[in-house]
């Protein structure tokens, strides 16, 4: 018998190989995996637990691919969206370095939650702001991750090139390249669950071209080959990037990615706005994974991604809601209507569709974290990890041709159910552990006050 059954859905997309999309649908879940999916002709399965998904459409839940949760804490401070992103950065470092081990647990708590409402199962964090005296945030992260119970691929970020030395950051946020290397080694042994199914994984994750050495690049991608993790880093996020790139290290930045060993299927990029197309084809070849962060690149004016290029060289596109003191909503639904309308506007009205962004928002994003097959499908072996969306209302009304796209293109609509592992998250539009959600709600408003007192 099943732990748990969903069934009689309008449609099922499974995402899987041959991207069925099943009428009348349901899928079993037994012991945190997929047991079974079937058709309105398979025959049910009995199940401990009966959820009736008529009308709705059925997904795997979503997959984030960048974010940084600790943003939520300055989230849409009005005179920082008025300057394109390095301006930006700088008048954000001084209320950041009041971070400690309080401030990025509610921070954590508050963001997955958002996440959880908006059909989010799996997501990852690039920590890279790690003040002297902050205590352990990655620890704190990971212990708020496992109270709400969202899949979390937490990223041991880093800075180690301060203004002085020609970077972004101040002198007061940087480490030593040795100290960070030893850090993202330890984090490693200490959380990195290799299993099958497993709730937390570690990738390392320098900041960005424009905050760490090369050094610190290339050794890096020596330590993850090493340890058998990922890599992760901001890359070509805007004509500003492209400068420095150039005017630092004599190249352009996906040449500065290859030299320092980081163009390899091991990495995957968040925000890939300025990639020409040349590099596409290189990033296409070295089996790269992108994360699109659409409405951070609009609200920061960085540009438009060329997601369908990248797609269409072999570039393993997912989706990032990226930190909400720019992109601010922390919802995937959210970006993947964005990343259909912004590729209708570069590329044609026909090249961005639902579908699409919800390969991005799926198996793009497995991709990126380097777990197709496990997470962003539902197919036997799977984790049990789905999101459950209604299609009625006055918002959908008329909407009855094709659910996927009714999905996206209709809304703004969160998930009805969201669930990891087979366990609710968010039950009925609701986070089922409320009581945490509220103290956690109230810590975070006397954490975010702090911190923006500077």
């Amino acid at each position: 018998m099943a732990d748990l059954l969903i069934k009689n859905a309008w449609c099922i997309a499974t995402m899987d190989s041959a991207r069925r999309e099943l009428q009348g649908g349901w899928v079993s879940i037994t012991g945190g995996f997929v047991e079974a999916v079937g058709s309105s002709t398979d025959p049910l399965p009995a199940a401990d637990e009966v959820i009736n998904a008529d009308g709705c459409l059925v997904t795997p839940g979503l997959i984030n691919t960048h974010h940084h949760l600790y943003q939520n804490l300055t989230r849409a401070l009005p005179s920082m969206t008025s300057e394109p992103l390095f301006g930006w950065l700088q008048s954000l470092y001084p209320l950041w370095r009041g971070l400690d081990e309080e401030s990025v647990y509610v921070s954590t708590w508050v963001g997955l939650a958002e996440l959880a409402l908006s059909g989010c199962t799996t997501s990852t964090d690039h920590l890279y702001v790690h003040p002297v005296r902050g205590g352990d945030l990655l620890a704190a992260e990971i212990a708020a991750a496992r109270s709400i119970g969202v899949r979390f691929h937490p990223t041991r970020g880093s800075m180690s090139l301060s203004q002085k030395d020609g970077g972004l950051p101040p002198d007061d946020l940087v480490a030593d390249d040795d100290a960070i290397l030893a850090a993202s080694e330890e984090a490693v042994h200490r959380h990195h669950d290799r299993s099958h199914g497993a709730m937390i994984r570690i990738a390392l994750a320098p900041c960005s071209p424009f905050s760490v050495t090369e050094s610190l690049m290339v050794r890096s991608a020596e330590l993850a080959e090493r340890l058998d993790v990922r890599l992760h880093t901001h890359f070509a996020e805007n004509a500003e990037d492209d400068d420095f790139s150039v005017a630092r290290f004599g190249c352009r930045p996906t040449e500065y990615l290859e030299r320092t060993g980081w163009c390899t299927d091991r990495t995957w990029v968040a925000h890939c706005v300025m990639p020409n197309a040349d590099e596409v084809r290189r990033l296409g070849a070295a089996r790269i994974g992108a994360a699109h962060c659409p409405s951070s690149n609009l609200i920061l004016s960085s540009g438009i991604s060329p997601v369908v290029p990248l797609r269409a060289a072999g570039v393993k596109v997912g989706l990032g809601v990226d930190g909400s003191s720019s992109a601010d909503s922390a919802s995937l639904w959210l970006e993947a209507r964005q990343a259909m309308l912004l590729a209708k506007l570069r590329d044609g009205a026909g090249a961005g569709t639902a579908r699409m962004a919800l390969e991005c928002a799926t198996v793009g994003g497995a991709g990126c974290l380097g777990r197709e097959g496990e997470i962003g499908v539902l197919t036997p072996g799977a984790v049990g990890d789905v999101a459950i969306w209604r299609l009625d209302g006055p918002r959908f009304a008329g909407a009855i041709a094709d659910p996927i796209e009714g999905w996206l293109r209709c809304g703004p609509t969160s998930a009805l159910h969201t669930i990891v592992q087979g366990r609710f998250v968010v039950r009925d539009g609701h986070v089922v552990d409320d009581a945490s959600l509220q103290d956690a709600l109230v810590r975070h408003r006397r954490e975010a006050t702090r911190i923006q007192a500077g």
